[in-house]
């Protein structure tokens, strides 16, 4: 009997072990399926990830972490401040350009590559102990390289050679001065090299300024608006190049840099118009000169060269043109000439303006361009600044040539 109470214990004991087995895991399982909907309920619709704002009760909850470099509240607060309005309208600052007297004597160190063959050069082979034929011939090869010309050559040194046989001793400042005066005349120093800028009673002076692309017209045109700056005259300039909008912007950029307007029209159109346009605006506003940049071209494109002579014919219906400038560069030598005789058929070239001088052994060319065409070179270009052009002045040039006179002896 007591046997059987056992067992029956022992059984009651399995089936109470038995029951809670079973109402325990589905009391947790009812809990967990009724928690579901309750957290369904709080996500977005959509099954997008993206989180939400936090709630209330969240926010009391749970301390919020500081904002991260890309967080809202930085954007909110930009650390770069956009210029106001009036900033953005403001117009540039007006530039003074440098006065223009003494300029090429300022960058007479430009000058290097001439020097060394063209003024130097000469100087040390005619200082040798013996002008026999062999350094005569020296001279004459340095004169040629230097792109003086033939003609303008032969004369220099048939003069060099009659005059140190008259001079005798040949000290280093008498051959200085020597070659100084021969230098001299052959680059004319009677030529009129004044730029004629001066207004009218009833209309500004019209300079024109012609060239081949790739010259630095343009350029050139914006130093020259600083050099008559420089001298004391108001300036309008003339964007007549209409088949570049570089060419267009360039030139209202210069213009802006020393207060002087621009004329400018849409590309392509017809710049003879353009060019009437600006005189007619010069007249309006009264300034002393007007500067007209014309489409740079082939000199052997006959059409192009016949709506360039178009252009100075429209603006001439203002009054006569008083100055057109031919740009040249330097570093052509003596493909240039053919460049400069062309331009002279078409709109009568009263002056020369030599570009990149400074980078070039060939400063002869000056001598070659006014003695093949008679035109005076006026300007020269000796660098790549805003004020390195300078009215050209032969006593001057051939100073920086030759250097500092050496000691007399």
């Amino acid at each position: 009997m007591e046997y059987v109470l056992i067992a029956v214990g022992v059984v009651v004991i399995l089936a109470l072990i038995g029951v809670f087995g079973l109402v325990l895991p589905h009391n947790r399982r009812t809990r967990r399926e009724n928690a579901e909907p309750a957290e369904q309920a709080d996500r977005p619709a959509g099954g997008t990830t993206t989180a939400t704002a936090p709630s209330a009760e969240r926010g009391a909850a749970q301390p919020q972490a500081p904002p991260s470099a890309g967080s809202a509240e930085d954007t909110a607060a930009p650390t770069v401040e956009e210029p106001s309005a009036e900033e953005a309208v403001a117009p540039p600052a007006i530039e003074t350009p440098e006065p223009t007297a003494g300029r090429l004597a300022r960058l007479r160190g430009r000058l290097t590559k001439s020097q060394n063959l063209l003024g130097r050069g000469l100087l040390a082979l005619l200082s040798s102990d013996k002008l026999d034929a062999d350094t005569w011939e020296e001279i004459e090869d340095s004169l040629l390289t230097a792109d003086v010309g033939v003609e303008a050559t032969t004369q220099i040194v048939e003069r060099l050679r009659e005059r140190t046989k008259v001079l005798g001793t040949r000290s280093a400042s008498e051959l200085r001065s020597l070659l100084a005066e021969e230098l001299v005349t052959a680059l004319d120093p009677t030529l009129d090299r004044s730029l004629h800028t001066a207004p009218h009673d009833d209309r500004p002076a019209v300079m024109l300024v012609v060239g081949v692309n790739g010259s630095g017209k343009t350029t050139t045109c914006g130093k020259i608006a600083r050099v008559l700056v420089a001298d004391g005259r108001s300036v309008l300039l003339g964007a007549a190049d209409t088949f570049r909008a570089a060419a267009v912007d360039q030139l209202a950029t210069w213009g802006e840099r020393v207060g002087a307007e621009t004329v400018r029209a849409p590309e392509g159109r017809d710049p003879a118009s353009v060019a009437y346009d600006s005189v007619q605006r010069g007249i309006e506003t009264k300034v002393d000169t007007v500067l007209i940049d014309t489409a740079g071209r082939l000199q052997n494109k006959v059409g192009l060269m016949d709506e360039l002579g178009k252009v100075k014919r429209v603006v001439e219906r203002h009054g006569p043109v008083d100055e057109a400038l031919l740009v040249l560069d330097a570093t052509t030598g003596q493909n240039g000439l053919a460049q400069a005789e062309v331009f002279t058929q078409v709109v009568n070239v009263s002056g020369v303006v030599l570009t990149k001088l400074d980078g070039t052994a060939k400063g002869g060319i000056v001598i070659s361009v006014q003695r093949k065409l008679g035109i005076p070179v006026k300007l020269v270009g000796l660098g790549e600044g805003p004020d390195d052009m300078a009215p050209f002045d032969p006593r001057q040039f051939v100073d920086a040539l030759l250097g500092e006179p050496a000691g007399t002896s």
